[in-house]
């Protein structure tokens, strides 16, 4: 499959997984506190930063009961209105300028998700290298439109649509215009149990969609993001915050930059492990098979002396015959006095003679 460019980076199967680093609301509306999110993001070297782009009136209604009320027990969000939620986590539009530029210039590629059209309008303006599409908007095929005729890579989501409905924002997607398309298989619960991750569908995306494939992942920790690249995934989408302990809106599940730092250099070990199919031995394999086992002589044995099991046998290092002889050498009669320690070799025993044929 052929690779992706964002931003000038390189995105594919021969590439180290494209790592991207999600603010969302972690910035808690302090501009400084956000500014020092995308260092420490550059720093933890995420190739990518991500900003979602919304406000509370363009994602909802300021409606406090019903419908737009979280009442689930098990949310981390209980107890709120949606509006109120969305008032404490969107990102300022007028910080999206500053944000992206203090990105670039730390060497990161700077994108967001966009929520509405008007978002769409805003990334353009700011000439955005691609664009994401989130889980709960994958439904909206108007959006996923708008954006793929942008002609612009898109990131896509899985999480919250069947089957179906992702056969349909991917048709959505392709019709418009897109040519770059990204899936990130995704659990959308936060946080998500890693049994629910199911991960060999990262492969299974990429073959039926014929496109790249990664993961969004909402787990804690960073095991199951580095196990995706063994599996194939191609970018790696992870919520960061600079430290949980301050209770930002997504911060119970968002990695803390020593976790980033170690999500990067985790995922680029595994992605250099998966190397090729090969059965040749490596520079280290060929200079440790001087420690596989060969025939030695273990208890002294005189000249004329017969070959047993009680004076030769496999043992490392490998300096003597190779122990698929065994069979053959047991029986056979020492040519002179062989010590213990003596590595066997053809020259020191004489095979018994074959009985002539009648």
């Amino acid at each position: 499959m052929r690779e992706i460019q964002i931003g000038g980076v390189r995105i594919g199967h021969g590439h180290v997984p494209f790592v991207i680093a999600e603010m969302s609301g972690n910035h808690g509306h302090d501009l400084d506190k956000a500014m020092r999110l995308v260092d420490a993001a550059a720093d933890a070297g995420a190739h990518a930063l991500k900003l979602q782009t919304y406000t509370a009136d363009t994602i909802t209604l300021d409606v406090r009961e019903g419908d737009f009320f979280i009442d689930d027990p098990s949310s981390l969000w209980h107890g709120n209105c949606l509006y109120e939620l969305y008032q404490k986590a969107y990102t300022p539009w007028e910080w999206h300028a500053p944000l992206f530029n203090r990105a670039r210039q730390r060497g990161m590629v700077a994108f967001s998700t966009p929520f509405d059209p008007t978002a769409v309008d805003l990334l353009e303006s700011l000439n955005v290298p691609c664009y994401k599409i989130a889980s709960f908007e994958n439904g909206d095929l108007p959006l996923i439109r708008q954006v793929a005729a942008t002609g612009k890579p898109l990131i896509m989501s899985t999480g919250t649509a069947t089957y179906e409905e992702l056969e349909e924002a991917v048709a959505a997607a392709r019709s418009a215009g897109c040519r770059d398309l990204i899936l990130l298989k995704c659990t959308s619960s936060y946080p998500a149990n890693p049994a629910d991750a199911n991960l060999r569908t990262v492969p299974d995306l990429s073959e039926r969609f014929a496109c790249m494939a990664g993961i969004s992942d909402h787990t804690l920790g960073t095991a199951v993001a580095v196990a995706a690249v063994a599996l194939g995934a191609c970018v790696i989408e992870k919520h960061f915050t600079l430290d949980r302990a301050e209770q930002d809106v997504d911060s119970a599940f968002s990695l803390e930059p020593a976790e980033l730092t170690q999500l990067v250099r985790d995922t680029q070990l595994a992605w250099k492990a998966l190397g090729h199919v090969s059965y040749e031995l490596s520079d280290g394999d060929r200079r440790s098979r001087c420690h596989r086992r060969s025939l030695y002589v273990v208890e002294a044995i005189r000249a004329g002396e017969r070959l047993t099991p009680q004076n030769i046998r496999s043992i490392r290092p490998a300096a003597g015959l190779p122990p698929k002889v065994l069979g053959q050498v047991l029986g056979s009669v020492a040519r002179r006095d062989l010590a213990k320690g003596t590595a066997l070799s053809w020259d020191l025993v004489e095979l018994p003679k074959a009985s002539p044929a009648l």
